[in-house]
């Protein structure tokens, strides 16, 4: 098994990408293509005593810069490090494609460098996170600010299949966003979304209300990318205030730190359902081959984790089974 890594990718590169690319080789007995600037790869790896063993270098001195539109990844960017990551599992040097950088250059070159599934009509983004009853994936999450019925239906598709390979949910749960849960409600991309959603060979539960979202009612939330980066950056801050706010007040007093320290096991593991680094990264879904959307904040252990998520996506062959759902729907709808 082999994995692209963008060496050069995120606020942390290259050294946790180094460090995480390292664990990854020896826990879980990887092979490595890094992609960038050799000499500085080198030399990072030496100044930290990170072994290299195991990884690869394909050089490139060039780095896409995030603030450069992502559609240059493919016109003037097309040998920075994401390129170069993205080619090199085109055309079979890789496995699957492992990124911290810019969200949009990693669509565009999933979208036009690896290329869609026959039938996908968009490639969508989706990320796991933590809900009261379990983790739950949101998807799209903003690769998509508009989309179509149909979309919405082969979102729910790919998240059934993702959820079932990599994350190991027997039968995955399948609800649609939307502003009430009976079947009437919504506009009319919703209400169109519904129907096929019932229609499909999914887990199909029904509408799910935002307020119950974070209770984690069902394994997936579908949705257009634009609701979707809305409902998850709301989530993530919700949650970031909350921990602030408890902190504050657990400090406010002798007895609310005494009161503190007797909770202090709860409060860690309440503090670790939060932790982006465990679940590693986004996957770009509906391509050829596996791309992980890394957090660009993303230190060693979620650059780990984000290369043990593209090694399983990969060896279970999850865009293969992508595929075949694609053409199945095919198949009904020219039936039809």
């Amino acid at each position: 098994m082999r994995i692209a890594v963008d060496a050069f990718g995120g606020d942390n590169a290259p050294l946790a990408v180094l460090k995480g690319a390292e664990m990854a080789v020896r826990e879980l007995g990887v092979s490595i293509l890094l992609t960038g600037d050799e000499q500085k790869i080198k030399e990072c790896a030496e100044e930290n005593k990170i072994s290299l063993e195991g990884m690869e270098i394909l050089h490139t001195e060039e780095v896409f810069d995030m603030h450069t539109a992502p559609t240059e990844l493919i016109k003037s960017q097309k040998n920075t490090s994401l390129a170069l990551a993205m080619k090199a599992a085109a055309d079979g040097d890789a496995d699957a494609v492992v990124s911290a950088g810019s969200t949009g250059a990693i669509i565009v070159g999933a979208t036009f460098i690896i290329k869609r599934i026959k039938g996908v009509k968009r490639p969508a983004l989706g990320t796991v996170v933590p809900g009261k009853n379990r983790r739950f994936m949101i998807m799209d999450v903003g690769a998509n600010a508009e989309c179509r019925p149909e979309m919405l239906q082969q979102f729910g598709i790919m998240s059934s299949v993702y959820l079932k390979n990599v994350e190991g949910v027997e039968n995955p749960e399948i609800a649609l966003l939307n502003i009430g849960t009976e079947d009437t409600k919504g506009d009319t991309l919703r209400l169109e979304a519904y129907k096929l959603l019932q229609e499909s060979p999914i887990n199909f539960v029904g509408n799910v209300e935002a307020r119950d979202v974070p209770k984690g009612v069902c394994d997936a939330v579908i949705t257009d990318g634009f609701t979707g980066n809305i409902t998850l950056k709301l989530y993530e801050g919700v949650a970031g205030t909350l921990m602030k706010m408890i902190k504050e007040m657990f400090m406010s007093t002798l007895k609310t730190k005494i009161a503190a320290l007797l909770a202090k096991k709860k409060m860690y593991s309440l503090k670790s359902m939060f932790d982006y680094s465990a679940i590693g990264g986004a996957p770009v879904l509906g391509v050829k081959k596996p791309v992980i959307k890394a957090h660009g904040s993303s230190n060693a252990v979620a650059i780990k984790n984000a290369i043990r998520q593209a090694a399983i996506c990969a060896e279970t062959k999850i865009c293969e089974t992508m595929a075949d759902g694609m053409a199945q729907i095919q198949s009904a709808d020219e039936k039809e």
